[in-house]
């Protein structure tokens, strides 16, 4: 374990739903903090993955990154939490972003401003998990006169699953925290604080691509074409890698060999990639931009995940 840093797992949008049983217990089991669920538009439903882990488990945190702003009700969206906060008293963490806006359009919810929305969904969903009784006439969300019959005790903490600055500096005002997802590195997590600001207690979780290998290089190898991929349609995060111009000359003049050649500092800059020592140097890198809690995103087959859990019990003993 890394001192000063929890550490989770993701359970990927692709994924058999069934098999989050099986994550869930065997993270329990071994001592990791938590298991995030992931829900994308049109694939699983991360309130119904995160019940199951809930109810499963006897400690371990469960996460949603995260639910968009606008395909709940903020009511409805405050239910949900306060339930899945009753199945598992202090263990469930609620994250609530944009979503895709294209998958917005298609099921004809897309906002006008997607940062109003955002903004009123947080403050009206922490409040009605605080106990208060709700009257909210915004340009999004409307409420009259709504109190949850069961608020959770404690109330779930709401983080905001965002990227840009102005939707991390939002995050930084209402949320009780930020999820920091595609590929977050050390740099990016560092920039993402400053834009925040937060005042007061404020969780920072960063989601790391994830490959440990008892050779380092023969991570690089598989990862490869997962960074040219990244490349191909580049967010925030690995824009903020402090080499990331040097990765685009270097793909565009050798391919994926020439990024699977890159000096291990770069690949730490980018997850928790390589051999033990690598993954290791990357959670200390990541604690000491701010992370609280880093949750190793594993791949989308069954079997990879399966050996991948193996792989966390290795870095939690380590």
């Amino acid at each position: 374990m890394i001192d000063g840093l929890s550490l989770g797992m993701a359970f990927d949008r692709t994924l058999p739903p069934r098999l989050v049983l099986e994550v869930a217990e065997r993270l329990d089991a071994m001592g990791a903090d938590s298991l995030w669920v992931i829900e994308d538009s049109f694939y699983t439903s991360g309130v119904s993955l995160a019940a199951a882990a809930l109810a499963r488990t006897e400690r371990l945190n469960v996460g949603i990154g995260i639910v968009p702003s606008v395909t709940r009700h903020a009511a409805l969206t405050a239910m949900e939490f306060s339930t899945l906060g009753r199945l598992g008293p202090g263990r469930f963490i609620g994250g609530i972003g944009h979503g895709v806006q294209s998958w917005m359009g298609q099921m004809g919810i897309r906002q006008r401003s997607p940062l109003t929305a955002l903004d009123e969904v947080i403050v009206s969903v922490r409040r009605l998990l605080a106990g208060e009784t709700v009257s909210f006439d915004g340009q999004v969300v409307h409420l009259d006169e709504v109190a949850l019959d069961q608020p959770a005790l404690p109330a779930p903490s709401v983080l905001a699953g965002v990227h840009g600055p102005k939707s991390l500096a939002l995050a930084g005002r209402v949320a009780d925290g930020v999820i920091l997802a595609d590929a977050a590195g050390p740099a990016y997590t560092r920039w993402a604080l400053e834009q925040a600001r937060p005042q007061g207690s404020f969780r920072t979780v960063a989601f790391s691509t994830f490959c440990l290998t008892p050779e380092r290089e023969q991570a690089y190898d598989e990862m490869a074409p997962h960074v040219a991929g990244i490349l191909g349609d580049p967010g925030q995060p690995i824009q903020r890698h402090p080499h990331y111009a040097d990765m685009v000359d270097r793909h565009a003049d050798g391919g994926v060999a020439a990024l699977a050649s890159m000096p291990p500092a770069w690949w730490i800059e980018i997850g928790a990639i390589g051999a033990i020592g690598e993954v290791r140097e990357h959670l200390e890198a990541m604690r000491d931009a701010g992370a609280d809690e880093v949750c190793l995103f594993p791949g989308d087959d069954v079997d990879l995940v399966r050996s991948q859990l193996d792989d966390v019990a290795t870095i939690l003993a380590d």
